[in-house]
């Protein structure tokens, strides 16, 4: 159909609900560069009034994921096997990609993902990646799935084509104040999972100070759209609301938190991060097992991995595949170090009651760990180690973290701001499962 702007902008304005027809005319224009910027502006900010039907948003999100290159890889892995996903909604200390996509090929899973670098306050998992030395995010098609084949697991970066209109309409609503709508969230999130091929999918959805989604109802509904995203167009989705209110794990920063991973492989890892890799990787276990696995076993199957060795291994037949030097997943001291390490003295006795995880990832940026602006440099040694987490008691000048940065000046300052991102009390605090709510496909 012949694309009207102004009458898609004035139907959603006035609550109107798109047909298939137009949302993929919408989406066309944005491919073929016919839709002004500004009309495609107003009808992102009718939509951040008006919301859309889980109808249209599955629409949209189909319409995206088809506005540019698709992968198909069931000829890279065993015949009849699924292809499963996870995807983080971004978090501070969020490394779990590096434990779980081990785990899940150790399982015997296809793990074939695209994945992205960071940008403000949360840390991308090819940032991460980088900091072991050689390793190569870089792949084209070709090898990415010969990968796939021989080893099981692979990681990559985001190629400009996948998903186009998705790159276009999220950088538009980034200077127009449209980021926070969920449909729209939801889609672009969605769009690039379906491109890159998924058949199942496991969604971990951060709720907290140290994500995008503050408060729990947000993360509900941000979970509810894109399971049903997955159900319009034909997928197994599970969703896991999880806990962000302080970092995941203790280490944040880039080297810092490989090593953190690798010990999680080890069975050794900070409890909240070892209970939310070992749920990620049991609910990919039964969503690549069609269900015929209930998650006791699954999860079963996910501890015996880490105990035999088996997702270590794996971890380092993917780093060797990809350019990476083994002997720093071997010995993690040979991972980028920073030269001043420092710690942020207790001011009192008491119980860690909370910790600004926002304030953690931002002072990270600070350092130099992470981006203000992308295509920034980024200091791969640099970060933040929490000592004691919410719950943990403290005697006046013990270590609360330890601040690794590039000189001491940068470090006496984050010694500041990591030391007023905690708050110091009297009495218990406990602390629950890091898995608040499950949201899964009907």
């Amino acid at each position: 159909m012949k694309l009207n702007p102004v009458d898609l902008i004035i139907k959603k304005r006035d609550g109107g609900e798109h047909s298939r027809e137009e949302l993929r005319a919408l989406i066309g224009g944005i491919v073929d560069e016919s839709l002004p910027d500004y009309q495609l502006a107003a009808w992102a900010m009718a939509v951040f009034f008006r919301g859309m039907t889980d109808a249209e948003i599955t629409e949209l999100t189909l319409a995206m994921a088809e506005s540019g290159d698709t992968l198909d890889l069931h000829d890279a892995v065993p015949a009849g096997a699924l292809i499963v996903d996870k995807h983080s909604s971004g978090g501070v200390g969020d490394k779990t990609t590096l434990a779980v996509g081990p785990i899940a090929a150790a399982c015997g899973l296809p793990v074939g993902k695209m994945s992205g670098r960071g940008l403000s306050f949360t840390g991308g998992t090819i940032d991460k990646l980088e900091s072991i030395r050689g390793w190569q995010a870089e792949l084209d098609e070709p090898r990415f799935r010969r990968q796939l084949r021989e080893i099981g697991l692979v990681v990559a970066a985001q190629t400009a084509d996948l998903a186009p209109a998705d790159k276009h309409l999220y950088a538009l609503r980034d200077v127009t104040g449209t980021v926070n709508s969920l449909p729209l969230i939801a889609a672009s999130i969605m769009s690039k999972k379906l491109a890159a091929g998924a058949d199942a999918i496991v969604l971990d959805v951060k709720c907290g100070r140290g994500a995008f989604m503050e408060t729990l109802d947000d993360a509900r509904e941000l979970a509810r759209l894109m399971v049903a995203i997955g159900d319009g167009a034909g997928r197994a989705v599970t969703a896991l609301i999880t806990a962000m209110e302080q970092p995941l794990g203790r280490a944040v920063g880039n080297a810092l938190e490989v090593a953190e991973a690798i010990a999680t492989l080890h069975g050794n890892g900070p409890a909240d991060f070892q209970e939310l890799v070992e749920q990620v990787s049991a609910e990919m276990v039964v969503l690549g097992h069609r269900h015929n696995v209930d998650r006791s076993a699954a999860l079963g199957q996910v501890q015996e991995v880490i105990r035999s060795g088996a997702a270590l291994d794996k971890l380092r037949a993917f780093v060797a595949a990809q350019g990476g030097d083994v002997a720093q997943i071997d010995d993690p001291s040979l991972l980028p170090s920073a030269p001043v390490v420092v710690p942020v003295p207790a001011p009192v006795a008491g119980v860690v009651t909370a910790i600004d995880a926002r304030e953690i990832g931002l002072t990270v940026v600070a350092l130099g760990g992470g981006r203000r602006a992308k295509g920034a440099p980024i200091d791969h040694r640099v970060g933040v180690m929490c000592d004691a987490k919410v719950g943990g008691v403290v005697e006046v000048g013990a270590p609360l973290a330890w601040v690794h940065a590039a000189d001491e000046g940068i470090a006496q300052t984050a010694v500041a701001r990591v030391q007023a991102a905690y708050a110091i009390g009297a009495g218990r605090e406990t602390v629950g499962s890091i898995v608040l709510e499950r949201v899964a496909s009907r």
